[in-house]
């Protein structure tokens, strides 16, 4: 039997669109002599569709959608497998099931049923869908293929230290007796996801003696973004075939010579990495329905990796920069944002807001009577900006894509309705010392747009003279490895302070600083996760609360 990865990327909602999408790839698929071609898991809703499966409407609109595949399909010579919501059977429990559908002649032949749904770090599928009772093996071209839905494989004994669930479904149909283990998922990408996907089956497949085929869903959904990443291993846990990283793809395997295609997928990760961020941002932005994106430029390196993702997300044509130079602004946060403008051929708007800060710190001396200057002044100065900012997205129709990294946003060095203005927040995930590796990464592949003064200059918000980060905190080489470690690892600071030899004093000021600013974080522009932890959906913590470390 020869079979297809049909790596595809659905658009959550596009009921529709996501069928055509099939359709025409189950043609691409039978053209290239595929017996049976695969898509990933909700593939007809896009995932995750969340509380869109509580909509009556929505679930029979995907009953249709469903129906019109197996329809359109039927004069194939290859069978299909698909991921779909559908209304749950049961008389109890959730209205809704994440299920998978075996297509062939045009019917739906068979219908699987998830039994492990993920209730952590992004995942609440448990608020969604009910969990199947027992899942079977069926007979597909003359094999006996066990079906499993993503979170069904990720429950082995023998590869977790802990078990998070008590049934193993995997097992439990390799008892029934099957020739093929397949694998559909919408599983979201992280540093070293890919790795460790790759390393879990491949214990499976030789436990168990079974080849194993993983189709997975490719591109962005909200702060999600899914690299694609579709393989196939054998009994031995070899890899026989291979689709690209974050890009849509259809592989074909030969299961009797074991054969098949083996496409790049970016196997450095910090490439892989600004991948991610690259369709990430690409596709929030079309699936929300913009086109333009707007970005402050600053002349410092945060801003200047956000616009190079932007300019390969969605063209330079689509990208403006704004420089927005204030009363303590360097002459190099504009020459060196100018340059970066020149060198990627975007548009760039020059607009000072040294006027309209006079005049608004005039019109607040009444009140300030008798107060000394503080951070209130320096925060107007970065509020003014996002009203700038704000003010010609209204005008050109253009998403603000905000510039903080995960360092800033995780400390609170960042300003509330200021510099944290914004539709997407591109880097928010990225710690700053990542920021520097990524944006040597945007170099290589833009023939040094950023200005090399950009990556030696001390970093500073230039909110007030001589400013610089290192004023109010560590070195970012000492800050990040503390925040990974609270954040990302939920270590103690005692804990922390012992692993990495800090004061005690320091880690425990950095853990007070996450703590108070999550009110900050959660005001915050949705962020794209490529971390095990980002701040967001996948972390969350209560604003008004006293616990402290």
């Amino acid at each position: 039997m020869k079979i297809a990865l049909g790596q595809i990327n659905p658009t959550v909602g596009d009921l529709a669109g996501n069928v055509n999408l099939m359709i025409r790839v189950a043609r691409e698929a039978a053209a290239a002599g595929a017996d049976l071609v695969i898509f990933p898991e909700l593939a007809v809703s896009g995932y995750p569709p969340r509380d869109l499966v509580e909509k009556p409407s929505f679930l029979e609109g995907a009953r249709r959608e469903l129906e019109r595949l197996a329809r359109e399909t039927a004069g194939l010579p290859t069978d299909l497998i698909c991921g779909f919501p559908r209304r749950n059977r049961a008389d109890t429990g959730k209205t809704a099931a994440n299920c998978a559908a075996y297509i062939s002649g045009g019917a739906i032949r068979f219908i699987q049923q998830k039994m492990l749904l993920p209730t952590y770090d992004v995942f609440d599928e448990g608020r969604n869908f009910a969990p199947g009772e027992h899942q079977s093996v069926f007979a597909a071209r003359g094999g006996r293929l066990a079906l499993t839905i993503c979170e069904d494989v990720w429950n082995d004994k023998e590869f977790w230290q802990r078990q998070l669930y008590r049934r193993d479904p995997v097992e439990e149909l390799v008892a029934s007796g099957v020739d093929f283990l397949v694998n559909i998922s919408s599983s979201p990408y992280h540093l070293d996801k890919r790795q460790l996907r790759r390393d879990m089956l491949g214990a499976i497949a030789r436990r168990h003696g079974l080849p194993v085929l993983l189709v997975n869903q490719v591109g962005g959904n909200d702060q999600l973004v899914f690299d694609g990443s579709s393989f196939v291993l054998d009994a031995e846990g070899r890899l026989r075939a291979l689709a690209k990283s974050f890009e849509e793809d259809l592989v074909l395997y030969d299961t009797e010579t074991g054969r098949g295609e083996i496409h790049d997928n970016l196997p450095v990760e910090i490439e892989a990495v600004y991948q991610a961020l690259v369709i990430g941002t690409r596709d929030y932005v079309r699936k929300c329905g913009f086109r333009q994106v707007l970005i402050g430029l600053s002349g410092g390196i945060d801003s200047s990796l956000t616009a190079v993702i932007a300019v390969d997300a969605v063209g330079r044509e689509n990208v403006t920069g704004m420089g927005m130079p204030g009363p303590f602004s360097s002459e190099g946060s504009v020459t060196d944002a100018q340059a970066l403008a020149e060198r990627l051929g975007i548009r760039f708007e020059l607009l000072s807001i040294n006027k309209v800060y006079g005049t608004f710190l005039e019109s607040l001396v009444p009140a300030f009577a008798g107060r000394p200057a503080d951070v209130t002044e320096e925060n107007l100065q970065a509020r003014l900006r996002g009203a700038a900012l704000m003010a010609l997205s209204n005008k050109l129709r253009a998403l603000v894509l905000t510039t903080g990294n995960k360092s800033e946003l995780a400390v609170g060095y960042c300003t509330l309705y200021g510099d944290m203005c914004g539709g997407l927040a591109v880097i928010s995930d990225v710690p700053k010392t990542m920021v520097y590796e990524l944006a040597r990464v945007a170099n290589r592949r833009h023939n040094g747009a950023i200005p090399e003064a950009v990556f030696t200059k001390p970093p500073s918000a230039e909110l007030r003279p001589n400013q610089k980060d290192s004023d109010s905190l560590p070195s970012y080489d000492v800050l990040d490895p503390i925040l990974r470690a609270y954040v990302e690892e939920n270590e103690s600071p005692e804990c922390i302070a012992r692993n990495l030899d800090r004061p005690i004093e320091l880690v425990r000021e950095i853990a007070r600083l996450v703590d108070r600013n999550e009110y900050k974080r959660q005001q915050a522009a949705p962020g794209l996760r490529v971390t095990s932890k980002a701040f967001g959906m996948g972390r969350r913590f209560p604003i008004a609360q006293t616990f402290e470390e």
